[in-house]
């Protein structure tokens, strides 16, 4: 004993013949009753008549601690949790939506039942937003209306700016003999499209990521290291690589990763050697660059370099081997007899930033229906997590109800055209798993002849058209990796030296550590991001100014997004074909262009 409140509660208790545990059990209700007057600031006299009033509905009780939880879920929580008012129109967040939509249901029920039938029959369901539409509008929309998804949002009104363009059509970069090209394709007639990799090496269905293990993170790490240094070891005939970490006075080639000795952005004097675990143990060395000639460098760079160590404290490089490209494919003799294929690739947002129509992809499948290329890559996002509306949860539709509207229209209205298909998403769809590599998105129901030309692909992903390999990621690498990148006497431009490092250090995805925006398995990363081939044309959407260049025989091009905030952005088109040569490779991009929608 020795409780006052407990002396209350027993007191008020007897008066209505309810009874208390004793013995051992006594402390534990002694404790829990102290417990919840402090919890929920009550009085004891308070909470006494509060057990009354619960107990009274249960009949005669004994009170133990495990009847006061009880007490506590079914009485207590229900009394302090009262619905927050709402101060403004706007919701901010689907918590709140969630939240003010059940304590209007709540009371609607309430008023419901003390209502006469007849008028509570008569009540209008309330919606949000009010918009009602009459027949005649419905029955005589046109098939654009008919497939643009205005119900997704309360303020579905297109975009002014975007819809009040002049520029459409107009051709913004080009590449090749573009010169008298008819960009008019044969709808996928004779264009065959496949993933160049086998079904059991590229990624096809969701993995469980987030658990990875230390261990293996740092293995696969080490593991690019290796195998990129004994590529480099074998094309300039490298005998040994040495130790990065002891001391010598003679001059020593050397093995390891570009990295930062802050945390802040990579510069001439915070460069650090990781060397490899062979031959270094992993041992960090920070790197003198003064004495190099010329030299581009961005965290997670595989290098060779050599010079001198006489301390064991600093590195002095007097030179760095380039890294080496892979490869090109050399497909059958057949490919080469194959006619030329129109590609066209835009890359989401599909909607403008102050209107959630789907105006710009609307605008897409027109070009897609006049041209009829014979093949159109189309890169997430499709609903993107960055727009206004969808931060904002102002939606109607859940966002899965809205991706499939999405491509359900792209794939009915684009069956006239016969076009080949090919979906890659992105890690700013909002509906779909956020992780790098990226898998496809979920097969949808297609009819048997939509299957034939439609194809969900993992991001990153290389495919194979008649012959040509394209190698594509959506993630904006280009924007990544320009930000960490530094350079010294170089003569080729950023872009340039950017596309020539993704290409020789044989990765879709090079940077470590990766921006924060990114979150990748690097057990998956490991298996599916890395080049099979140096691939004929290399799709790397951006942010940054559109382009189209050629580095190391690969033409890289960046079609920009299809819009630019509230306004119309491009999107690029390429033809295709295998051209016969003897001994000198000729590209199969025979021309390319970045267009505005």
């Amino acid at each position: 004993m020795g409780s006052p409140v407990l002396e209350v509660v027993r007191g008020e208790l007897k008066t209505f013949g309810l009874d208390l545990a004793e013995g051992e059990e006594e402390e534990a209700v002694a404790g829990k009753l102290e417990e919840l007057c402090m919890l929920h600031r009550l009085k004891a006299v308070k909470l006494a008549e509060e057990l009354v009033a619960f107990f009274a509905t249960k009949g005669t009780i004994h009170l133990t601690a495990d009847s006061l939880y009880v007490f506590e879920h079914e009485a207590l929580m229900k009394r302090t949790a009262k619905p927050s008012r709402r101060k403004e129109t706007r919701t901010s967040g689907i918590h709140q939506i969630t939240e003010h939509s059940d304590a209007e249901e709540e009371d609607q029920h309430l008023l419901d039942t003390y209502a006469s039938p007849s008028k509570a029959s008569q009540k209008r369901e309330i919606t949000t937003p009010e918009n009602p539409r009459s027949k005649r509008t419905l029955s005589g929309r046109s098939p654009r209306l008919a497939f643009s998804p205005n119900s997704f949002s309360p303020s579905a009104t297109p975009s002014q700016k975007y819809s009040s363009r002049s520029n459409r059509g107009e051709v913004v970069a080009s590449f090749g003999s573009v010169h008298g090209t008819s960009w008019h394709g044969s709808g996928g007639a004779t264009a065959t499209v496949t993933q160049f990799t086998a079904d059991t090496d590229s990624l096809t269905k969701p993995y469980k990521f987030m658990f990875q293990d230390l261990m293996d993170y740092r293995e696969v790490i080490s593991c690019k290291i290796e195998e990129l240094g004994e590529a480099l070891k074998e094309h300039y005939k490298i005998e040994e690589f040495c130790s990065l970490v002891i001391p010598t006075q003679a001059r020593v080639t050397v093995l390891g990763q570009i990295g930062c000795d802050s945390n802040g952005k990579l510069n001439a004097k915070s460069v650090v050697l990781e060397g490899d675990q062979e031959h270094s143990s992993g041992g960090l060395v920070p790197v003198d660059v003064s004495e190099l000639p010329e030299y581009s460098f961005f965290p997670g760079q595989v290098v060779v370099m050599e010079g001198i160590n006489n301390t064991g404290r600093m590195f002095f490089a007097s030179k760095l081997y380039e890294g080496v490209p892979l490869p090109f494919h050399h497909p059958s003799d057949q490919a080469e007899n194959l006619g030329p294929q129109m590609v066209l690739v835009a890359c989401g947002p599909y909607t403008t930033s102050d209107s959630i129509t789907y105006d710009p992809m609307l605008d897409l499948i027109d070009v897609i229906n006049k041209d009829k290329p014979d093949v159109c890559i189309l890169l997430g996002p499709f609903l993107d997590a960055k727009h206004k509306q969808v931060e904002d949860c102002q939606l109607t539709s859940s966002f899965e109800d809205v991706f499939k509207i999405c491509l359900k229209t792209i794939i009915e209205r684009t069956r006239s055209a016969g076009s080949h298909l090919v979906i890659v998403p992105s890690l700013r769809d909002v509906h779909h798993v956020c992780v790098y590599p990226q898998p496809p998105f979920a097969r949808f129901e297609l009819s048997k002849e939509d299957k034939q030309r439609v194809l969900f692909v993992s991001d990153p992903c290389t495919l194979e058209v008649n012959g040509v390999l394209l190698g594509l990621t959506s993630v904006d690498l280009l924007f990544h990796m320009g930000s960490e990148e530094i350079s010294s006497f170089s003569a080729l431009d950023r872009f340039s030296r950017i596309l020539k490092h993704i290409l020789t250090q044989r990765s879709y995805y090079p940077l470590y550590p990766p921006a924060e925006e990114m979150n990748i398995d690097y057990e998956k990363f490991c298996q599916y991001t890395p080049l099979p081939l140096t691939p004929d044309v290399l799709i790397t959407p951006s942010d940054l100014k559109y382009f189209i260049k050629e580095v190391l025989g690969c033409v890289c091009i960046n079609p920009g997004r299809l819009t630019k905030g509230q306004v119309g952005g491009t999107y690029g088109r390429l033809w295709l074909q295998r051209q016969a040569s003897e001994g000198v490779r000729k590209s199969p991009c025979v021309s390319a262009q970045v267009v505005r929608i």
